[in-house]
């Protein structure tokens, strides 16, 4: 999770712009190791249990961060999250939920599931990445995160 680069992220986006814009937001930053991308709930949680092609735990690392998108592809946010949530190995990780919404039923709802965090994307890139320089900023260099739990094979 953590290195001597710091923590490493995995982002679950669908919208390459947005995916792009967090990316971006994400880089050439030492609190931060690597950034994951993935492009839909079925891809999250592959990566997250180590199927598929995220078999190698040194090409999947188990992030120290997730930030993931509501609306997804073949899996949604909201399950991907209650996912994560109800796995021993993997419910410590903070989970930022990433959406346009700001639909007060949505908001309860993630935080019901135990997202961390909501955040609400703005429109405009210079918004954005401050947004997302904030966020990584508070998970990364402000909140301790959880220590790595060594994994038991029925975890993988």
């Amino acid at each position: 999770m953590a290195g001597e680069r710091g923590i490493d992220i995995l982002l679950v986006e669908d919208n390459p712009d947005h995916a792009q814009f967090t990316l971006k937001a994400l880089a050439d930053d030492k609190s931060v190791g690597r950034t994951f991308w993935v492009k839909d709930g079925q891809q999250a949680l592959d990566y997250l249990h180590r199927q598929n092609q995220w078999t190698d735990p040194a090409t999947s690392p188990r992030p120290g961060l997730i930030l993931l998108d509501i609306n997804l592809p073949k899996v949604s946010g909201h399950e991907v999250l209650r996912a994560i949530k109800s796995s021993a190995a993997l419910r410590s990780i903070p989970v930022v939920m990433l959406t346009t919404s700001v639909e007060r039923s949505e908001v309860l709802a993630t935080y019901r599931a135990g997202a961390n965090s909501y955040v609400t994307k703005p429109l405009k890139f210079g918004l954005y990445r401050e947004q997302m320089r904030v966020v990584k900023d508070y998970w990364t260099m402000i909140s301790a995160p959880p220590p790595v739990e060594p994994r038991t094979p029925a975890e993988s």
